[in-house]
Protein backbone atom coordinates (compact mmCIF):
# COMPACT_ATOMS: atom_id res chain seq x y z
CA UNK A 1 0.00 0.00 0.00
CA UNK A 2 1.27 3.44 -1.41
CA UNK A 3 1.87 6.79 1.14
CA UNK A 4 -1.17 9.04 1.55
CA UNK A 5 0.10 12.57 2.27
CA UNK A 6 -2.92 15.62 2.80
CA UNK A 7 -1.98 19.14 3.29
CA UNK A 8 -4.30 21.37 5.20
CA UNK A 9 -4.57 25.41 6.46
CA UNK A 10 -6.86 28.03 6.61
CA UNK A 11 -7.87 29.26 2.71
CA UNK A 12 -5.31 30.90 0.42
CA UNK A 13 -2.71 29.44 2.27
CA UNK A 14 -1.10 27.85 -0.55
CA UNK A 15 -1.61 24.59 -0.65
CA UNK A 16 -2.55 24.61 -4.24
CA UNK A 17 0.16 26.15 -5.13
CA UNK A 18 1.94 23.31 -3.58
CA UNK A 19 0.04 20.73 -4.75
CA UNK A 20 1.14 22.02 -8.54
CA UNK A 21 4.70 22.03 -7.44
CA UNK A 22 4.40 18.53 -6.74
CA UNK A 23 2.47 17.88 -9.71
CA UNK A 24 5.41 19.67 -11.49
CA UNK A 25 7.54 17.46 -10.07
CA UNK A 26 6.06 14.02 -10.73
CA UNK A 27 5.24 14.95 -14.34
CA UNK A 28 3.33 12.00 -15.94
CA UNK A 29 3.18 9.67 -13.37
CA UNK A 30 0.31 10.94 -11.68
CA UNK A 31 -3.47 11.91 -12.26
CA UNK A 32 -6.16 13.39 -11.05
CA UNK A 33 -7.35 17.11 -10.57
CA UNK A 34 -6.94 20.38 -8.57
CA UNK A 35 -9.18 23.60 -8.65
CA UNK A 36 -8.51 26.98 -9.33
CA UNK A 37 -10.80 30.29 -8.43
CA UNK A 38 -12.72 31.48 -11.66
CA UNK A 39 -12.76 35.31 -11.23
CA UNK A 40 -14.09 38.32 -12.91
CA UNK A 41 -13.34 41.50 -12.25
CA UNK A 42 -10.84 40.57 -9.35
CA UNK A 43 -13.23 38.93 -7.73
CA UNK A 44 -13.60 35.43 -6.75
CA UNK A 45 -17.05 34.27 -8.86
CA UNK A 46 -16.40 30.72 -8.22
CA UNK A 47 -13.87 27.62 -8.57
CA UNK A 48 -13.35 25.33 -11.47
CA UNK A 49 -11.70 21.61 -11.73
CA UNK A 50 -8.74 20.95 -13.71
CA UNK A 51 -7.50 17.50 -14.36
CA UNK A 52 -3.52 17.09 -14.57
CA UNK A 53 -4.37 15.76 -18.30
CA UNK A 54 -6.04 19.45 -18.75
CA UNK A 55 -10.02 18.84 -18.98
CA UNK A 56 -11.64 21.45 -16.82
CA UNK A 57 -15.25 22.03 -15.32
CA UNK A 58 -16.62 24.59 -13.08
CA UNK A 59 -17.35 22.62 -9.49
CA UNK A 60 -19.10 26.05 -8.39
CA UNK A 61 -20.47 29.18 -9.28
CA UNK A 62 -22.40 31.77 -7.53
CA UNK A 63 -24.62 31.65 -10.28
CA UNK A 64 -25.43 28.41 -10.31
CA UNK A 65 -29.02 28.56 -8.62
CA UNK A 66 -30.28 25.15 -9.15
CA UNK A 67 -28.11 23.78 -7.32
CA UNK A 68 -26.89 22.38 -3.46
CA UNK A 69 -24.69 25.89 -1.93
CA UNK A 70 -22.15 25.81 0.26
CA UNK A 71 -22.39 29.31 1.22
CA UNK A 72 -23.25 31.96 -2.06
CA UNK A 73 -21.37 29.09 -4.21
CA UNK A 74 -24.03 26.93 -6.19
CA UNK A 75 -22.30 23.09 -6.24
CA UNK A 76 -22.42 21.14 -9.88
CA UNK A 77 -21.99 18.24 -9.04
CA UNK A 78 -22.26 17.03 -12.38
CA UNK A 79 -18.81 18.54 -13.48
CA UNK A 80 -17.62 17.24 -10.49
CA UNK A 81 -18.52 13.64 -11.06
CA UNK A 82 -17.34 13.88 -14.65
CA UNK A 83 -14.51 15.27 -13.97
CA UNK A 84 -13.09 15.08 -10.91
CA UNK A 85 -14.39 11.65 -10.16
CA UNK A 86 -13.54 10.44 -13.41
CA UNK A 87 -9.80 11.90 -13.09
CA UNK A 88 -9.16 9.84 -9.52
CA UNK A 89 -10.43 6.43 -10.68
CA UNK A 90 -8.97 6.87 -14.35
CA UNK A 91 -5.65 7.81 -11.67
CA UNK A 92 -6.21 5.28 -9.67
CA UNK A 93 -6.06 2.63 -12.98
CA UNK A 94 -3.43 4.30 -14.80
CA UNK A 95 -0.79 6.04 -12.32
CA UNK A 96 1.75 5.76 -9.92
CA UNK A 97 0.38 8.89 -7.54
CA UNK A 98 -3.38 9.96 -7.47
CA UNK A 99 -3.69 13.84 -6.93
CA UNK A 100 -6.94 14.96 -5.08
CA UNK A 101 -7.10 18.72 -4.61
CA UNK A 102 -9.60 19.24 -2.69
CA UNK A 103 -11.21 17.21 -0.10
CA UNK A 104 -13.72 19.67 1.07
CA UNK A 105 -17.51 20.75 1.82
CA UNK A 106 -18.23 20.80 -1.55
CA UNK A 107 -16.88 17.89 -3.18
CA UNK A 108 -18.47 15.85 0.07
CA UNK A 109 -21.54 16.65 -1.59
CA UNK A 110 -21.02 14.22 -4.14
CA UNK A 111 -21.55 10.60 -2.37
CA UNK A 112 -19.40 9.13 -5.77
CA UNK A 113 -16.77 11.65 -5.09
CA UNK A 114 -16.57 10.39 -1.22
CA UNK A 115 -16.64 6.49 -2.86
CA UNK A 116 -13.75 7.59 -5.14
CA UNK A 117 -11.18 9.45 -2.81
CA UNK A 118 -12.10 5.95 -0.30
CA UNK A 119 -11.31 3.86 -3.84
CA UNK A 120 -7.79 5.75 -3.78
CA UNK A 121 -7.11 5.35 -0.21
CA UNK A 122 -7.36 1.66 -0.21
CA UNK A 123 -5.67 1.56 -3.11
CA UNK A 124 -1.65 0.39 -3.55
CA UNK A 125 -1.27 3.73 -5.67
CA UNK A 126 0.21 6.72 -3.48
CA UNK A 127 -1.97 9.59 -2.73
CA UNK A 128 -1.56 13.45 -2.57
CA UNK A 129 -4.14 16.41 -1.31
CA UNK A 130 -5.79 19.00 -0.15
CA UNK A 131 -8.02 18.64 2.92
CA UNK A 132 -10.29 20.41 4.78
CA UNK A 133 -8.92 21.68 8.25
CA UNK A 134 -12.41 22.74 9.83
CA UNK A 135 -13.83 19.47 11.63
CA UNK A 136 -15.54 18.30 9.74
CA UNK A 137 -17.43 13.88 9.99
CA UNK A 138 -16.26 12.70 7.20
CA UNK A 139 -12.87 14.61 6.45
CA UNK A 140 -11.98 13.71 9.94
CA UNK A 141 -12.01 10.11 9.59
CA UNK A 142 -9.96 10.80 6.73
CA UNK A 143 -7.61 12.18 8.57
CA UNK A 144 -7.37 9.42 10.89
CA UNK A 145 -6.75 6.79 8.39
CA UNK A 146 -3.60 5.29 9.55
CA UNK A 147 -2.44 5.18 6.19
CA UNK A 148 -2.96 9.03 5.61
CA UNK A 149 0.33 11.41 7.16
CA UNK A 150 -1.81 15.00 7.31
CA UNK A 151 0.72 18.47 6.95
CA UNK A 152 -0.85 22.31 7.93
CA UNK A 153 0.39 24.45 5.88
CA UNK A 154 1.61 27.97 7.31
CA UNK A 155 3.34 30.60 5.86
CA UNK A 156 6.83 29.93 7.64
CA UNK A 157 6.53 26.01 5.99
CA UNK A 158 4.88 26.20 2.63
CA UNK A 159 8.06 27.10 0.74
CA UNK A 160 9.43 23.77 1.72
CA UNK A 161 6.62 21.26 1.86
CA UNK A 162 6.52 20.43 -1.84
CA UNK A 163 10.15 18.47 -1.26
CA UNK A 164 8.79 17.36 1.97
CA UNK A 165 5.75 15.39 0.40
CA UNK A 166 8.09 14.20 -2.30
CA UNK A 167 10.34 12.48 0.18
CA UNK A 168 7.65 11.00 1.91
CA UNK A 169 6.32 9.31 -1.09
CA UNK A 170 10.10 7.89 -1.44
CA UNK A 171 10.81 10.36 -4.56
CA UNK A 172 13.24 13.08 -5.03
CA UNK A 173 13.02 16.26 -4.94
CA UNK A 174 14.05 18.13 -8.34
CA UNK A 175 13.21 20.57 -10.62
CA UNK A 176 10.34 19.55 -13.22
CA UNK A 177 12.34 18.01 -15.90
CA UNK A 178 14.48 16.31 -14.19
CA UNK A 179 14.34 12.56 -14.20
CA UNK A 180 15.84 11.60 -11.74
CA UNK A 181 13.48 14.45 -9.89
CA UNK A 182 10.79 12.03 -10.88
CA UNK A 183 11.27 8.77 -10.51
CA UNK A 184 11.08 6.32 -7.41
CA UNK A 185 13.93 5.77 -5.60
CA UNK A 186 15.07 2.60 -4.90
Amino acid sequence: MGQAVLLTGQPRVGKTTIIKQIVAALGDTCGGFYTEEIRERGRRVGFKLVTISGREGTLAHIRLRDAPHVGKYGVNLGDLQAVGVTAIRQAIATKEVVVIDEIGKMEMLSESFRDAVREALDSDRDVVGTIMLRPHPWADAIKENPRVTVIEVYGANRDVLADQVLELLGRKPGPPDSKEGQAREK
